[in-house]
């Protein structure tokens, strides 16, 4: 029996556990995980029964494969009991499926809804073309985001980094509104010093033009099939508990089926001799363990796994060590009220703002986005008609000044800052909070990033080496392109092929198609 050793248990780690094991009767798998929690950073943390997602996690995807495998560890239940309160109705509709009430093994449909917070006033994201968006531009912004985009058309820079990608798309002057002060708060560093695939990737056929003919193909009759970009989805899927409890739910099937999944294990370092990786080395509760395997699955950071192998070339070496991430901070706030308004013709439970995401590109603030926990998942609160749970996301390099912070010194940061927005009126307000840190949750597309071939030509070097998932790969995935990786790779495995191109081409496509029901 061959023995598949799998670094990560987040999307891409646990899913091709689950898939060897189904498919492959003949493999052992254990899957090493670092922390105590399944997920990575899709997990969902639980403080109080107040539920946290890091980061925001929307379920869709436009590949089949991925939905079925969602569907098939999730089902799929139309609307929540607290959607049927929401609209006035005393019973939940059940479509066939299990009672959300009863049940806690489901997804819900939920409503994407995303907006701009840009000078005290709030533009939907993606921009939409509505009365609202120019009326709160004014007329002298409107006129020169208009031209200035119609001169972008006309004169194409070449895209040499990311200022340029979004310029040609959305023009200078929108560009400078709603793209630069904020990717610059993400990512630490100004656009032009950033690679121009990050767009290529994360915001693929998004532009004025992709925007306009959304607009006029829901006009047209049988708009059902019309292609729609994955950044102007209306509706996604998500986990009645946070997107952490499908990974739960991915672990305890892994174990049914005989796999192993080791928590509290950092893997540390591996053993290669002639083209293969023979071992890992882990360390567990303060003692380090040697692992032989045939197989060998990675989703851990590149810089560390090039960092663990021995004898590795100086020049891929140093290429690996250079390839920078940016880390993550949130802040949970439990409030009973909030100063934002809901203007919108969505109905919420206490008439709060119905936004997943607000995006907020304040340039007096550090603060990148706010989270409202109500809106993913009723199941995410623990008193839901008279409490508001937020999350508060701020961007850091590990180490750095805002990094550095205690936790109470965060909190007391990231209060004031809301405190100064308007958003709650003091921090008396707060009834309770939470901190969180998430490590190299996005990596990042500058510095030694332009070379990365280098490196994963190396690693393809060693026949029984896969790479899979966000930082497995060095790529801002999905979490259903971190999956189609894993799947590719055990298709691989299963047929034998050798050639692993096909794995790191996910989420290259610049195009695909979804159908709206």
């Amino acid at each position: 029996m061959k023995k598949a050793l799998i670094i990560g248990a987040g999307p891409a780690g646990l899913t091709a556990a689950y898939e060897l094991l189904k498919r492959d009767k003949d493999i052992s798998v254990k899957v090493f995980e670092e922390s105590s929690s399944m997920g990575g950073i899709s997990k969902t943390v639980n403080y109080k029964g107040n539920r946290m997602d890091m980061g925001g996690h929307r379920f869709f995807s436009k590949v089949s494969r991925v939905n079925d495998w969602w569907e098939m560890m999730l089902p799929m239940q139309g609307r929540s009991a607290y959607d049927d309160i929401v609209l006035g109705r005393k019973k939940s509709l059940k479509r066939g499926g299990p009672d959300p009430e009863k049940e806690d093994r489901v997804m819900l449909n939920r409503n994407r809804v995303s907006r701009i917070l840009f000078e005290n006033k709030f533009y939907d994201y993606p921009i939409k073309l509505k009365m609202e968006t120019f009326t709160n531009m004014g007329f002298i912004n409107t006129m020169q985001v208009g031209f200035s985009y119609l001169f972008s058309m006309v004169h194409k820079r070449e895209e040499r980094s990311l200022e340029d990608f979004y310029i040609n798309r959305f023009g200078k002057k929108l560009y400078s509104m709603f793209f630069e002060n904020y990717t610059e708060n993400l990512w630490g560093r100004h656009p032009k010093d950033i690679d121009p695939s990050w767009g290529a990737q994360r915001v693929k056929g998004l532009s004025i033009v992709a925007i306009l003919k959304d607009v006029f193909s829901k006009m047209l009759p049988g708009n059902s099939n019309r292609k729609v970009e994955t950044s102007l989805i209306e509706s996604f899927s998500y986990p009645k508990l946070g997107p952490g409890q499908l990974w739960d739910v991915t672990a305890e099937e892994i174990k049914k089926m005989g796999g192993e999944v080791i928590t509290g294990a950092m893997v540390k370092g591996f053993k290669t001799e002639n083209g293969v990786v023979t071992s890992l080395t882990y360390e567990k509760d303060g003692q380090d363990y040697r692992e032989e395997g045939d197989i060998f699955i990675s989703s851990m950071p590149i810089k560390d796994l090039v960092g663990g192998m021995n004898d590795v070339p100086r020049g891929v070496a140093e290429i690996a060590a250079g390839l920078p991430y940016r880390d993550y901070m949130t802040l949970g706030i439990l409030v009973n009220k909030v100063n934002l308004k809901n203007k919108t013709n969505i109905k919420t439970i206490g008439n709060i703002v119905p936004d997943n995401w607000i995006y907020v590109h304040e340039r007096k603030v550090k603060l990148g986005r706010m989270q409202i926990y109500n809106n993913w998942s009723p199941y995410l609160v623990k008193d839901l008609n008279n409490t508001i749970w937020i999350g508060l996301e701020y961007f850091a390099n590990e180490g750095d000044k805002l990094w550095s912070l205690t936790d109470d010194q965060f909190t007391r940061f990231a209060i004031k800052e809301i405190v100064s927005m308007g958003i709650i009126n003091s921090a008396d307000d707060v009834l309770d909070s939470h901190v969180e840190r998430v490590k190299k949750a996005y990596p990042a597309y500058f510095d030694t990033y332009d070379r990365i071939d280098e490196v994963i030509d190396y690693l393809d070097g060693f026949k029984n080496l896969y790479c899979v998932g966000r930082n497995g790969q060095h790529r801002y995935n999905n979490i259903d392109h971190s999956m189609m990786t894993s799947f590719l790779t055990v298709d691989n495995i299963i047929s034998g092929r050798e050639d692993k191109s096909n794995i790191w081409n996910v989420n290259t496509e610049k195009e695909y198609h979804e159908k709206k029901s």
